[in-house]
Formats: C-alpha cells, structure tokens, sequence
C-alpha cells in the first residue's frame, strides 16, 4: 500500500501525508453528520475547552459516518503496511476534531506542541499523569485546508527519534511535569490538503493545530490506533520507538543491507 520510499519519510520523519484515501462520498456522509450535530445538540460555551481537548460531537464518535473513516476505507491498510497485518486494533470510535475561526483582525499566534497523553485536568486525565495510550495518530481531513492557519494539523518533523534519545538521558518519568520544552530539530509544519487527504504519524511526534484565521470551520476527524501490544509493551515504547512498526522495520533493514 505504501512504497519504500514513503515508510523511510515516515521512518526520517515520524508523519506521512496520503492525498485522496477517503471517498468524497464518505467525507460529505462524516460532515454531514457532525454539522446536524452542532445544529441539534449545540455547543454550550462552557464546555469548549473540554471539546478542544477531547471531542466535539460526543454523541455520534461511535457512529458509522465517524468510524467508518477507518474501518471501510484503505486507511486501515496504509496503517497495516506499517503496523503489520492484523495488528492495528479497529478503534471504535474517533475525535471529532473541529477548529473554528478565531476572531477577525487578529493576527494568529505561533503554534505551540504537545505530545498526547499527558494529563491537564482538561483533557479527562489529572495533572502529573500520563500514559502512552497509542502507536499511531491517523488524522483525517473533511474539509479542504489549502494554506497555512487554518487549523491546519501540525506536526514538528523529527521530534519522535529526538524525544527518544531525550528519553533515554532523561526518563521518561520527567512527563509527569508536563510538556518538556527542549529545541527540537525542527520547527512546526502546518500541514496543508484536501478533504479526504490522511494524516499518520508515530505516537511520539509532538503536534497539534494551527490557529484558524481562515473564514471555514477546519474539520477533521482523528483515530488513536493502537498496536495489539500497545498495553503490553507500555512505556517502553518511548525509547524503543519502533517495537510496533514491524513495516518499517523491515525497509530499514533492507536500506542497511
């Protein structure tokens, strides 16, 4: 499903971008269903900060327009190519992952990264708790983002291999502090695309989404896939990066030969 070229790009870079996996018919079905859900259920003011952390639109995440996206499309076998056949458990449910326009006239504010899993109190973990809960992050995009601050999903390329050298010095206990703050090897990527356009990345890769100074609704819909030996393998996977990725594996042995 993917090439050699592109698992050494995830492999290098910890995130891959695929054009047009998701029929259109499907993304127009997702929002559809997403957009009746903001029209009939609302969005209480008091309760955004929670939907920015965890999920907009609770009450459809399990629905076949959400999980779907997943499960009846090539998502699922890209994630195999990489994660080994049969070994991506089918999630069964997905973030409803929206970003509306900020105000009008205000300059948007630089990104700022995180990786998942770290409790904030906001986010249905406490503070000083964390876990690594998946192998892989499959974003997927519902709507067109054709430029930067968009809402645009973002990613630091590299940050996976160098939180795990970090990992190795530090502990990865130091998480229980929060988001540490080092230089990493590169600055943000505001990844741009079309509706029906795939996101994956490693676990590790420090993310999350651009301010929107766009006039659209940024929509998207995630997948946190988990490897059968995510609960067993646990927190070593934050040093041993590539303990679930047989797919990769396997090209850089054959790059190495």
């Amino acid at each position: 499903m993917l090439t050699n070229k592109q698992k050494l790009d995830f492999y290098e870079n910890g995130y891959i971008t695929i054009p047009g996996v998701v029929p259109q018919l499907m993304v127009d079905a997702a929002r559809q269903a997403i957009n009746h859900s903001i029209g009939e259920v609302g969005l209480h003011q008091g309760d955004l900060e929670r939907f920015r952390a965890q999920s907009y639109c609770n009450e459809i995440r399990e629905a076949p327009e959400v999980v779907d996206l997943f499960g009846k499309t090539p998502v699922r076998q890209i994630a195999e190519s990489l994660m080994g056949e049969g070994n991506v458990q089918i999630p069964g449910s997905g973030q409803v992952a929206l970003r509306f326009p900020g105000p009008l006239r205000k300059d948007p504010n630089e990104p700022s990264g995180h990786l998942d899993g770290l409790g904030s109190g906001k986010n249905g973990m406490e503070k000083g708790v964390y876990r690594r809960g998946f192998t892989a992050l499959a974003v997927v995009y519902l709507a067109d983002v054709p430029e930067p601050y968009s809402g645009n999903f973002t990613v630091w390329p590299k940050s996976h291999s160098f939180f795990a050298d970090y990992f190795k010095k530090e502990g990865h206990e130091i998480l229980a502090n929060g988001m540490p703050r080092p230089e990493l090897p590169e600055g943000p990527k505001q990844i741009v695309g079309k509706a029906g356009d795939v996101v994956l990345t490693h676990h590790q890769i420090v993310h999350t989404a651009a301010p929107n100074a766009a006039s659209d609704i940024r929509y998207a819909v995630i997948f946190r896939l988990r490897h059968v030996e995510c609960e067993k393998n646990g927190y070593d996977a934050y040093t041993d990066i590539w303990k679930e990725w047989p797919g990769i594996q396997e090209v850089i042995t054959a790059s190495d030969a």
